[in-house]
């Protein structure tokens, strides 16, 4: 059960994503195109199905009436529908699926699933009673408006006497069997359910008669229905056999029987295909279909072989080229993650092996060659099962702004640059609350209040939100940015001065310097508590989960203009390149990507700030140099800046130099977690990002160039 539930959770929230976006997209249309509306009918027709089997009950029920209120709009279109109906739609729909998705979360969390829905199906019923009532019928049935409409007999006798009297002189009023219908006591819109049934015989081009013959508009014959059944009448027991499997495939049908015509004459097949070409065809081509019966059941035609082929030629040639997906669990690729590692770091620790020193070993060599291309090769395609793109966050942001939109009554756009960029599975995972938080400070507090304001500061009055993500290197840059009011950097100076969080004069900070201050613990400028912000769980929350996956986060802005949050977070923390440093007899590793350059610096290159800091002068501009050995008491003979190396490393606005003994060469490494009890020393921010096992078994720290460049803030 464990198992089917995974896989009834992966499928219920693939086709909720879907739908989002189906929604979304259909909303900015102001239309449901005919794709759409056969999509939705396709997502709650299997998300009913597979709750059914998994006996969540309320979320079959909501499934189960959305889909019958877009197996009307499937059958009437979208134009029955005006203006304020579509409006209403959308509405309803966003809601019942908000329901879904709450029945789900439940399930996730284990908890007990909602008891009552009637509310929910309330609205989705009385929608639908609403658009059947004002609707039109379809032209294909018009010719049934004639017809008088009469209450169905009691009596089945009487019910036969009134079918074949309303056929009297009509090829087809031989009609031998009929099938009375019972569907479930209490299931309701029985007029749509009868006319569920009346579009799925016909879409297997069965000849048939039904009665009452207006359920698709006379909402009035539900009644009748609930009283007295839904009559199928068909003319011989080839017609009835097919009939009954596929009414034996409709939902909601509590009984059926079938009522023999006493009075009809029997029906030979032979004169049947001739007087009803109608029937004889699905027989023809009965090896399409398993519902129909043989081919050798009826008689041979020289247009039978056409009618039998034409559409398999047809089906083969419009076939779509379907794609081999498979779904793997995370925890599998997690494994398959961890094996390649321990391969590298086996075949490292071959290759450089103490016994193979001053060997000249030319086969040796070559083949060692051919293993690492074949062990990147393997590490490539391991990483790349585990990436995915960030399309599906970047699509919920628009359900986000469309309800704040709302809400807010604000006019918002929302722009998706490069939202196919791939990223491993755990880092967009842990990236969708920071980017949502983010994206609702730019709707609240970013975007001017009213297009008034934005008109009265010469922008457009709508406003725009841009959420773009980027591949440089080893790292993603993801970037949500406004068209906003921006930040007032003087407003948040004084609320960190009152908030008592200044480490220095205020008029020593610098504009980054006051912006990073939004990203501390607790602080906000929104003195109101909404819906949305002002309870002070703010950006330190979102520093810390982008943080969490090794990213980091900065912010810009300029009053008047807008602001720009930036994360930057690296494409995988499984494995990466490193360059490897000795300090004493400690080894340290620090990742390529965050090195810009490494040099031998001369004394006199180095000077000392105002607080007696040693700083380098690089490309024009002076960065502070920080000695390993001193920060972390490591004992080393080399302490003049002349015998060492200055390693130049930079992430996000931080940019500094690292001295370190020498430089050992770089290496690929696996990242290996730090042990959980190293915690409660507080390891990571002293800047121990993690460790790796070297190739000859000795282990290297690696070193966390942004909370290395903190931990010396604090001494």
């Amino acid at each position: 059960m464990d198992n089917m539930l995974e896989m009834y959770l992966y499928e219920t929230n693939t086709l909720m994503e879907q739908l989002d976006e189906l929604l979304i997209e259909a909303e900015k249309n102001a239309t449901f195109t005919t794709n759409d509306v056969n999509e939705i009918f396709r997502i709650m027709h299997t998300i009913k199905g597979s709750s059914a089997m998994m006996e969540f009950s309320t979320l079959m029920e909501i499934a189960h009436h959305i889909e019958d209120l877009f197996f009307y709009i499937r059958e009437n279109g979208m134009d029955a529908l005006d203006e304020s109906h579509k409006n209403d739609l959308f509405n309803l729909m966003f809601q019942s699926t908000d329901a879904l998705r709450i029945e789900v979360e439940k399930i996730e969390n284990d908890e007990p699933l909602s008891t009552n829905i009637d509310h929910i199906i309330a609205n989705i019923n009385s929608f639908l009673e609403k658009i059947s009532s004002s609707g039109s019928k379809p032209a294909a049935d018009s010719s049934k408006d004639e017809k008088a409409e009469s209450e169905m007999p009691v009596a089945d006798g009487e019910a036969i006497a009134r079918i074949n009297q309303e056929l009297a002189g009509c090829p087809e009023s031989n009609l031998r069997y009929f099938i009375r219908i019972h569907f479930e006591e209490g299931s309701g819109m029985e007029n749509l359910r009868a006319f569920m049934v009346i579009t799925s015989l016909r879409e297997i081009d069965l000849h048939f008669e039904h009665y009452p013959n207006d359920v698709e508009t006379n909402s009035d014959t539900s009644e009748t229905i609930v009283e007295k059944g839904f009559f199928i009448a068909v003319a011989n027991e080839e017609d009835l056999e097919r009939a009954l499997q596929a009414i034996k495939l409709q939902n909601s049908i509590h009984s059926y029987e079938v009522i023999e015509n006493a009075s009809a004459k029997p029906v030979e097949k032979a004169q049947a295909s001739q007087s009803h070409p109608a029937t004889a065809e699905p027989a023809s081509s009965a090896p399409a279909s398993n519902n129909a019966p043989a081919a050798s059941s009826a008689p041979a035609s020289n247009n039978a072989p056409a009618a039998s082929n034409a559409p398999a030629a047809s089906a083969h040639n419009g076939a779509p080229v379907k794609q081999s997906l498979i779904s793997v669990n995370l925890s599998k690729l997690d494994s398959l993650v961890a094996i390649v590692g321990e391969i590298v770091i086996t075949e490292s620790m071959v290759t450089s092996s103490p016994d193979l020193q001053n060997l000249k070993l030319d086969n040796f060599t070559k083949s060692a060659r051919q293993l690492r291309k074949l062990t990147d090769d393997l590490q490539d395609i391991a990483m790349s099962l585990r990436m995915v793109p960030l399309s599906g966050t970047f699509q919920k942001m628009n359900r986000i702004v469309r309800d704040m939109k709302k809400k807010l009554n604000k006019d918002v756009r929302l722009t998706l640059v490069g939202e196919n960029t791939e990223v491993d599975k755990t880092v967009v995972d842990s990236i969708g609350d920071p980017i949502m938080h983010i994206v609702r400070n730019s709707m609240d507090h970013g975007v001017e209040a009213t297009a008034e304001e934005r008109i009265a500061a010469g922008k457009n009055p709508q406003a725009e939100i841009i959420l773009s993500a980027a591949h440089t290197g080893s790292e993603v840059i993801i970037s949500i940015s406004d068209d906003g009011q921006g930040m007032n950097p003087e407003k948040i100076l004084a609320k960190a001065e009152r908030n008592g969080i200044l480490t220095k004069p205020a008029s020593d900070y610098s504009k980054k310097e006051i912006l990073s201050l939004l990203l501390l613990p607790g602080f906000s400028t929104n003195e109101e508590v909404t819906e949305f912000s002002g309870r002070g769980v703010g950006m330190d929350v979102v520093k810390k989960n982008v943080e969490a996956v090794g990213g980091t986060i900065s912010i810009t802005s300029e009053t008047g203009k807008g602001s720009c949050t930036t994360l930057k977070i690296p494409l995988t923390m499984a494995i990466t390149d490193g360059m490897e440093v000795s300090v004493g007899k400690s080894l340290f590793t620090i990742p390529i990507a965050n090195i810009r350059q490494s040099f031998k610096p001369q004394k006199e290159e180095v000077i000392l700030d105002a607080n007696g800091n040693e700083i380098i002068k690089c490309l024009d501009a002076f960065y502070p140099i920080i000695r390993i050995h001193e920060l972390y008491n490591i004992e080393t003979e080399v302490t003049n800046i002349e015998d060492g190396i200055l390693i130049w490393v930079e992430t996000a606005d931080i940019s500094y130099c690292l001295f370190v003994d020498e430089l050992l060469g770089e290496q690929q490494v696996v990242v290996k977690p730090l042990s959980p009890f190293l915690g409660n020393f507080n390891i990571k921010s002293s800047g121990i990002g993690g460790c790796t096992i070297l190739g000859d078994g000795n282990i290297s720290l690696i070193l966390d160039i942004s909370n290395l460049y903190a931990a010396t803030r604090q001494y």
